[in-house]
């Protein structure tokens, strides 16, 4: 389709919509006046079953980089879908993208929470920053895009007496390893998956894992994790390396979707009103511990933050608790 044709069917679409709303309106009038406007653009059709071959280019090239800078498997992973639904959408060269385009694809996600969509803006700003950067385009489209402000919502922990209740109503070894790991450590689900059997020291009663930034720290089980995990391992008949498999032949590492699985049926047996999932027992980890005397450095670095400010919304100390720092430190 030419500019021309391309022109004169983004006019008679436009005329159309503003009749459909103002039915009262004078159409010629309106046409001319629209056309007036339209004679200082070249107006090119973007055909809606084509994606630019330019846009999967730079993705591609954005990703290259990306993994270059060490970002880890799963970040990669995220990108590239993000991205990938945003080609499939908008479809244009990415030298033609405008604010107008993210702000009319973001506008498709509305019924989502706004932390998804900040966090879709934000694989954008990432994309456009760097296009920008390489030179590769000049303006940044999604510089004057601002984030979405996220609900403010304390962090889901369960307390004592529901971290009890998980455990007692664990009926298999591999349901208990699963909440004692979990709580012990304040692992992130994609760490405790990714686990071997010989990462686990035993002496130390600790395991390095690899996480956010394939950055790489050590985490800590507690005595009554080592017990739990020693006698599941002693249970095993299997040779997999992996130290969360499958309960079904032939075993095979767990994966991530498995355990989710697993903490929501260890939920349901022990009765609880909440939804529990592997990152409920990292809130938890994180709450309990700092509630009871912890250091927020030390918690930051068990947790893998890179930032105080992300482990500090854990610092919600229970009313019982604070009563008690108010009795103990109060001058009187």
């Amino acid at each position: 389709m030419n500019m021309q044709m391309a022109g004169e069917q983004m006019l008679s679409e436009m005329v159309a919509m503003v009749f459909t709303m103002v039915p009262t309106i004078d159409v010629e009038s309106l046409r001319n006046k629209f056309s007036a406007v339209m004679s200082k653009f070249h107006v090119t059709k973007v055909e809606q079953d084509e994606v630019h071959p330019d846009l999967h280019e730079k993705i591609d090239l954005f990703l290259a980089s990306i993994k270059l800078e060490g970002k880890s498997p799963e970040t990669i992973k995220g990108y590239r879908l993000e991205l990938n639904t945003f080609a499939e959408r908008v479809k244009k060269k990415t030298t033609d993208t405008t604010a107008a385009d993210i702000r009319m694809y973001l506008g498709q996600f509305s019924h989502l929470k706004m932390s998804t969509v900040g966090r879709k803006l934000s694989v954008l700003k990432s994309f456009y920053g760097w296009l920008t950067n390489e030179e590769m385009i000049q303006r940044d489209p999604t510089s004057k895009l601002k984030t979405p402000k996220r609900e403010k919502r304390a962090p889901k922990a369960l307390n004592i007496e529901e971290l009890e209740m998980l455990r007692e109503s664990c009926r298999t070894i591999r349901q208990r390893v699963f909440v004692e790991a979990l709580y012990a450590t304040g692992c992130r689900l994609s760490e405790i998956q990714s686990l071997n059997r010989t990462d686990i020291n035993l002496q130390t009663m600790s395991c390095r894992v690899i996480g956010k930034g394939n950055k790489e720290r050590e985490v800590y089980f507690s005595f009554k994790a080592m017990y739990h995990i020693k006698k599941y391992l002693m249970a095993r008949t299997d040779d997999d390396p992996a130290l969360f498999v499958t309960e079904r032949k032939p075993h095979r590492r767990l994966s991530k979707r498995g355990i989710q699985r697993e903490i929501g049926i260890i939920a349901a047996q022990a009765g609880l009103d909440k939804r529990v999932s592997p990152h409920t027992m990292r809130h938890t980890f994180a709450t309990l511990t700092l509630n009871n005397g912890a250091e927020l450095a030390a918690v930051q670095q068990l947790l893998g933050h890179e930032s105080p400010a992300t482990t500090q919304i854990y610092a919600q100390y229970t009313e019982e608790r604070k009563r008690e720092q108010h009795k103990r430190f109060l001058v009187q």
